[in-house]
């Protein structure tokens, strides 16, 4: 990813942190800059000296909650199993943790999406790039499951991994991300059938 970031100073960081929970609880058009200057406790002088503009604390907003996410999911993986299927699982499993503890309104890169459609936004990469990881992760994961059809089972893990997220923020029914981590063991047990 080749998007512009910012030294996060004490200050910087206040801001950042004041920005993300504000960001993430009432939407990213709906929160400014003084309110975010304000819930940090710092001028809005500082802020722009810090981060420039909105936007880019938008970008670190994000870039944050993606490394930390990443991070995340590594620590499951490396917990997992030295089986492809149970490291997949371990993805789900790392989804539910970080969505109880982190994500009770869904998916912040979704919801970020739906305030910033515009691929010219500086934030848009950090949230396209954080999903083509996640593509990634599953494609290579499934790979080793399910050979060539790898990338359709990757894609279709993805799938299920972001219906899961949507329908846990909305809150449509109950336990969606363990519905589709339930899901996602059916799916894997008849790709593992199949190569058997």
């Amino acid at each position: 990813m080749n998007t512009k970031r910012v030294t996060l100073t004490p200050g910087a960081r206040r801001v950042l942190t004041a920005a993300a929970g504000l960001f993430y609880e009432r939407g990213i058009h709906a929160v400014g800059v003084d309110l975010i200057a304000a819930e940090a406790g710092v001028t809005k002088k500082t802020l722009y000296d810090r981060f420039g503009s909105k936007d880019q604390i938008v970008v670190e907003y994000l870039a944050d909650r993606d490394e930390r996410w990443r991070a995340f999911v590594a620590e499951f993986l490396a917990a997992a199993p030295d089986d492809p299927r149970a490291r997949v699982l371990a993805v789900f499993d790392a989804t539910t943790a970080w969505g109880r503890a982190h994500s009770t309104r869904g998916c912040a890169m979704v919801n970020a999406h739906a305030e910033i459609s515009d691929p010219s936004h500086p934030a848009y990469p950090v949230i396209v790039e954080q999903k083509r990881w996640m593509l990634d992760l599953f494609t290579e994961l499934a790979a080793k499951i399910a050979g060539d059809r790898g990338g359709h089972l990757g894609r279709t893990l993805l799938l299920l991994h972001e219906g899961a997220l949507v329908g846990h923020g909305l809150g449509v029914f109950p336990d969606a991300l363990a519905h589709a981590r339930e899901q996602a063991r059916v799916l894997l047990e008849l790709e593992g059938s199949m190569c058997d």
